[in-house]
């Protein structure tokens, strides 16, 4: 029961921490209050509290990841939980951007990361979220990935000359 319960929590995640973590396109998500994000973030950290300890481990959230990667493939559905598909693998970014080099998170945490993503979202801080909004929020994101990817693929400027020594 408690394997069904992470999975089930991990596809509401897939669906739901796109919104806390701006990964969607913003297209079909109805508007989400700020206490609707941190309602949601604290309901998506139980449920992958795999022990109920109020920490989640990198492991336990690997674990969950990998029970609903197993769940989808197991009914032939591809929402970007692996590698492949539309999302190339969202919620392992999501589990990579909330853990970063962390090995566990504390409720609190997860939660203030969520809230902070929240916040960075509702762009005319009015405490909700709309698609509009969200649009914005990734059009900015892709913007600024062109512009990283283009200067990557600049050439490296020239080294400037040595000064002339003086005498």
């Amino acid at each position: 029961m408690n394997k069904f319960l992470i999975t089930m929590a991990l596809g509401a995640a897939a669906v739901s921490a796109s919104a806390v973590a701006q990964q969607s396109s913003g297209h079909g998500q109805r508007d989400q209050t700020r206490a609707e994000a941190q309602q949601r973030a604290g309901m998506i950290f139980q449920m992958a509290d795999a022990n109920h300890d109020g920490v989640v481990t990198r492991a336990e959230a690997d674990q969950a990841l990998a029970q609903f990667q197993a769940m989808r493939a197991g009914n032939g559905g591809n929402d970007g939980a692996s590698g492949g598909g539309h999302g190339g693998g969202r919620m392992q970014r999501i589990i990579d951007q909330a853990f970063g080099s962390a090995q566990s998170l504390t409720q609190a945490q997860f939660q203030a990361q969520a809230l902070a993503q929240f916040d960075a979202a509702d762009l005319n801080h009015d405490g909700t979220v709309t698609a509009a909004e969200r649009e914005q929020v990734r059009a900015a994101r892709q913007a600024a990935r062109a512009a990283a990817a283009t200067a990557s693929q600049a050439p490296a400027p020239a080294p400037a000359p040595a000064p002339a020594p003086q005498q």
